[in-house]
């Protein structure tokens, strides 16, 4: 059971995936049919099909929750805005004749029927839930809601189904990484008005500069609170504040923005004024002098906010020229002909998958990715600006901002916000900001809610200035825990990262220091933080250098903060986004030449082979084993010696590059690829080059060459290592147990775990053994 078509078309969509057949009742007379037969079955139906047909249309039913209606309803138990319930008015404010639903009849007394009722919060504590437990009086109800009604006048959620079986807090869902947190500012454009200010009071403050006489002949032309959040004049005020700060703050991060306004005739008004925004806004960009243009990140943070702006527009005013806004609202009586081009069903989907891609590349400050290298791909669609619709079930993880310019409470705010929680597309928050003051009632307003559900629900940016404080104290403290107090001892502090455990540690508080400061700016107060955070960058790119294993910083962070990073770490001559240089890299002995002094072309080179150790241990664990253990011999006699760790450590990067031998390795005439098996069978057995005699060494390269051959023989099945293949897996190792007992070259105890790893090893060599 849903409410609304759209989810019942999602909903059906998943179930169908099971395999199974799938019915959904196209009006109520096919869902009592469906209800009353016996068997198995799956059907769908929406909740508002269990009324009697003859009264209304059901199809139409289907799509009232959806319906924007300009004249908000009172006293609707259920939260429906449903025109046949009690409170339900006309446009032109007379009150609608309530429509009257028949008892159904009982339809089927099974105890194997099992309903499932999504958004369990709404359309479920009136007639509509009554009939649909007359109709199955025995059946079993779970009821899904991620806003589940539980304190306050209304009915209780848990009233109408029983008891939680399970529940999952706001709190959990992030700290799962489920959703991410959404934060939420308060702004005010003149005349932003707090919700439930008197009309005196709205027009005193949207007219503050009129006379007496003029604000007593406005307010006989402006009579309703709706037709002042409808004015021209206030929403392009506010449009050009929304336009601003999404350009400032949201775009660097390549995510979109949903405008909920006050009616639909306000939706349509926001469209028209920011389009004029946004001419307004690229005009102001091409005009700043070559100065503002040429500002570095830190020195935008100091400018006044509309200079901020433009200089941001500047920065994107290729994707800016293309910026798109689209209206979504459903169909009403005598709505005016040209309000179809957003009201039709097919445009209304076609925006929807429109806002869904990704925007395009954002004048190149972003590395383009696979999925907006193709044009098809992305699209500029930016604004969706909406009245009721899209706030409940809408899923689109490149949303990352909300506007809010109309009162919302209780689910349909807990659903709205939720708009901006979905994780994707690099987002480490959503954002709510607040136009009509419903952040400053958000207690009443969620009042029908336990705190610990509705805890997290939105968190105010200005508690994230202390937060990113903590957090850059914490990443600070994982080095002065190390004796480094001063972050412009670069080395220092790469030295102090020696210990993996350590650079795991300071990572993960960089990160998060990261994202803080990310949230932050380009406000002012993330100024304090910006040359710190510049610092620890440097530090971090130097060790993901040294030690080879730390992962790249910048997928991890917003676009802000990895541009200013960047610029910086780059004009010190480090490219986060090049990998680490390799020991058999060309320029290896360049970057080498670079390093300021002994110690620290020292630890270059040993986590160099360090690196290419790891690398390739597993296609030769006994070669990359014992130059391992060489290494460590090396250094713990060199210990302290630098300039003599240099040049011992250059003798064995030439061993390495030249893939010569090491002491006592011996290998005879054999093809690569052979060579790990030999080595493996050699360890295995026990033996020693030195100490064969000419029999058992001929023994070895018999055994080597039957085992790889047969090894080739067996992999060179299409697909040989996926799970479909596991009885041939399982084959090989039995022939290769099989080969070595045969060969009585290893001890019988030890051929089990020898066949392991020779089967190991023909995995970690697929590539070679195939092309040999």
């Amino acid at each position: 059971i849903t409410d609304r078509k759209d989810l019942q078309a999602q909903l059906s969509a998943t179930a169908e995936l099971t395999g199974e057949s799938v019915e959904k009742a196209g009006n109520t007379a096919q869902l009592k049919k469906l209800l009353a037969r016996d068997g198995p079955g799956l059907v769908f139906g929406t909740v508002q099909k269990y009324r009697d047909p003859n009264t209304r249309d059901p199809d139409a039913e289907d799509d009232q929750d959806e319906t924007d209606n300009d004249t908000p309803t009172a006293g609707l138990d259920s939260g429906r805005r449903d025109a046949a319930e009690p409170g339900a008015y006309s446009r032109g404010g007379v009150p609608k004749k309530p429509t009257l639903s028949e008892p159904f009849e009982v339809l089927n007394t099974s105890e194997d029927i099992l309903i499932l009722v999504d958004e369990a919060h709404r359309t479920q504590a009136g007639d509509l839930h009554a009939n649909m437990m007359r109709a199955l009086p025995n059946a079993a109800r779970i009821g899904f809601t991620g806003t589940p009604i539980i304190m306050g006048d209304k009915k209780r959620t848990h009233d109408i189904f029983g008891e939680y079986i399970d529940r999952y807090t706001i709190k959990e869902a992030e700290q799962d990484g489920a959703t991410v947190p959404i934060l939420y500012e308060g702004r005010t454009a003149k005349g932003a008005i707090k919700d439930g200010a008197s009309l005196d009071g709205l027009f005193e403050d949207l007219f503050r500069d009129h006379t007496k006489e003029e604000l007593e002949a406005i307010k006989k032309k402006y009579a309703t609170k709706g037709q002042i959040f409808e004015a021209p004049q206030l929403i392009q005020e506010k449009a050009q504040d929304i336009l601003r700060h999404y350009v400032t703050h949201i775009l660097p991060n390549g995510v979109k923005a949903q405008l909920v306004a006050y009616s639909r005739r306000a939706a349509l008004r926001y469209f028209d004024a920011l389009e004029q925004a946004k001419a307004e806004l690229l005009e102001e960009a091409m005009a700043l002098s070559p100065e503002d243009k040429a500002l570095d990140d830190t020195q935008l943070l100091i400018r006044p906010l509309r200079v901020k702006a433009a200089i941001q527009a500047w920065r994107y005013r290729q994707v800016l020229r293309q910026l798109e806004f689209a209206v979504v609202f459903s169909s009403s009586n005598n709505d005016d002909s040209a309000w179809a081009r957003w009201s039709d069903r097919a445009a209304v989907e076609a925006h929807i998958k429109r806002f869904k891609k990704p925007l395009p590349p954002l004048d190149g400050t972003t590395p383009l990715t696979l999925q907006q290298q193709d044009p098809t791909k992305h699209d500029p669609l930016a604004f969706l600006i909406v009245k009721s619709m899209l706030l409940t079930g809408f899923d689109a993880p490149i949303e990352g901002v909300m506007y809010l310019d109309r009162s919302l409470r209780e689910a349909e705010l807990l659903q709205a916000i939720a708009r901006v929680n979905r994780t994707g597309h690099g987002k480490t928050h959503g954002i709510v900001v607040d136009y009509f003051g419903v952040a400053n009632h958000l207690k009443e307003a969620l009042a029908a809610y336990s705190e610990e559900d509705i805890e997290g629900a939105l968190q105010s940016l200005k508690d994230e200035i202390p937060l990113l404080r903590d957090r850059h104290l914490r990443v600070i403290d994982v080095l002065r825990g190390q004796g480094v107090d001063d972050l412009d001892d670069a080395e220092d502090a790469v030295q102090a990262l020696a210990d993996e455990r350590l650079r795991a540690e300071f990572m993960v508080k960089l990160k998060e220091f990261n994202r803080g400061l990310d949230d932050v700016l380009p406000r002012p107060e993330g100024l304090e933080f910006v040359n710190d955070a510049k610092r620890l960058a440097y530090i971090h790119a130097l060790a993901r250098n040294r030690y080879k294993d730390t992962p790249e910083l910048g997928r991890d962070i917003g676009n802000k903060v990895r541009k200013l990073i960047d610029d910086y770490v780059i004009s010190l001559g480090i490219d986060p986004r090049i990998p680490p240089v390799q020991l058999t890299d060309a320029e290896f002995d360049a970057h080498i030449g670079r390093q300021v002094g002994d110690r620290a072309m020292a630890s270059e080179m040993e986590h160099a082979v360090r690196s290419h150790v790891r690398k390739h241990l597993d296609e030769d664990p006994v070669k990359y084993g014992r130059l391992s253990e060489r290494l460590e011999e090396l250094l713990q006699q060199l210990d302290g010696q630098w300039p003599e760790q240099v040049e011992a450590l250059k003798t064995l990067i030439d061993q390495l590059r030249d893939g010569a031998t090491g002491p006592g390795e011996g290998i005879p005439d054999m093809p690569a690829h052979a060579q790990p098996f030999w080595r493996e069978l050699m360890a295995s057995a026990g033996l020693e080059v030195e100490q064969m005699d000419a029999a058992t060494a001929q023994t070895l390269i018999d055994t080597t060459e039957e085992v790889v051959a047969m090894i080739q023989q067996e992999i060179a099945i299409p697909d040989f290592w996926k799970p479909s293949h596991i009885p041939d897996q399982e084959r090989l190792k039995q022939h290769l147990f099989s080969q070595l007992m045969m060969g009585n070259l290893v001890p019988m105890e030890q051929a089990e775990a020898t066949a392991e790893r020779l089967f190991d090893l023909a995995r970690s060599n697929h590539a070679r053994l195939i092309n040999a």
